[in-house]
């Protein structure tokens, strides 16, 4: 019988959020209906509260665009996936999806490389890198499957598994062509605002995350995120209703643009960031400028009961495993619970 009242109530919110008239700016709510927001805290009561304590991070990193010119998308996700190892985030712990390897393809004017800056200063496509899903591997089915772990286990290995819990902070980022309320996977199919809504409601249901950030760099990408109903989220988005996303720069050699606004100016002030960083989620977000994205980005907070000023970037970018310290005392042992970045 409870498990039925989840349900209800689950399906109570989203028709709520269906009623809803979407997100646009910088820390709107979506929707100030009470009986949301009710079921939003009794749902956190029930988990024991909105705190940031959480005992492991995971990223999950998806290019969805095919094609030679698409390059940048493949750059964006290739640099997010850089900046979250370099905090600390291990590869068994990111499930990096791109949907098509330009490094290889024969317009390459440097083979095997991918650059997210004209002076190819960086090589994104190194030997270190682990492409869990490539190519047509790259689906809508897929990605929501892996999100909610409904994957085939028998052929699956663990590797391509998001093994997240109750306690797991998860940042999840996507990159490709969009518009309202729907990206496109492969240039053939596309996931909606709804489908990552009631994925990530599974996922809440059977108690996959603690928190979630989720970042997206798309055409009209803050309608993405203007359908989600599930607590302890946080949502970024790189450009309004009917705004477009714009590439940054080109490389003349290489003949395309090979990087996006949006993920430029973040990885320009995540390039600030260390492991052992006091920057803030909210500095990140106060960092957007519209003059220099050319778009507005935007902030969807209502579904997050914690201070933006209060959340390390490290959070979500960042690792953090807990672990137990047995120490000896003349008396009795004491335990405590220390957090290893």
């Amino acid at each position: 019988m409870n498990e039925l009242l989840r349900i209800l109530l689950l399906a109570l919110a989203a028709c709520l959020v269906l009623s809803s008239k979407g997100v646009k700016g910088h820390e709107e709510p979506a929707f100030d209906n009470e009986t949301l927001q009710r079921f939003l805290s009794d749902q956190l009561e029930a988990r024991g509260g909105a705190t940031g304590k959480h005992a492991n991070n995971w990223a999950v990193l998806v290019s969805t665009s095919r094609f030679w010119f698409n390059y940048r998308h493949l750059a964006n996700a290739l640099s997010m996936y850089r900046t979250v190892k370099r905090l600390g985030i291990p590869d068994s712990q990111i499930i990096l999806m791109l949907a098509d390897d330009v490094a290889c393809n024969p317009r390459n004017a440097f083979p095997g490389t991918v650059y997210n800056n004209a002076d190819r200063a960086l090589d994104l496509y190194s030997n270190n890198i682990e492409v869990d899903y490539r190519g047509y591997e790259v689906t809508v089915d897929t990605f929501l499957r892996v999100l909610t772990d409904k994957v085939d286990r028998r052929t699956t290995p663990r590797s391509k598994r998001l093994l997240t819990d109750e306690n797991s902070n998860i940042f999840i980022y996507l990159t490709g062509h969009g518009g309202n309320e729907f990206l496109k996977f492969q240039d053939a199919e596309e996931v909606s605002a709804f489908d990552i809504a009631d994925a990530f409601a599974q996922m809440w249901e059977t108690k996959r995350y603690h928190e979630i950030l989720f970042m997206i760099d798309t055409c009209q990408a803050n309608t993405m995120y203007s359908k989600f109903y599930s607590p302890n989220i946080l949502a970024v988005g790189s450009s309004e209703l009917d705004e477009s996303s714009y590439s940054h720069h080109a490389d003349s050699d290489v003949g395309v643009a090979v990087i996006d606004r949006f993920t430029y100016y973040n990885l320009e002030f995540l390039e600030k960031v260390d492991k052992g960083s006091e920057l803030m989620m909210k500095d990140l977000f106060d960092s957007y400028d519209p003059v220099k994205i050319h778009s507005h980005a935007g902030v969807r907070t209502d579904l997050y009961n914690r201070n933006l000023s209060e959340v390390p970037i490290t959070d979500f970018f960042g690792n953090v495993q807990a672990v137990e310290i047995d120490e000896d005392d003349d008396e009795e042992g004491i335990n405590m619970e220390e957090t290893v970045h």
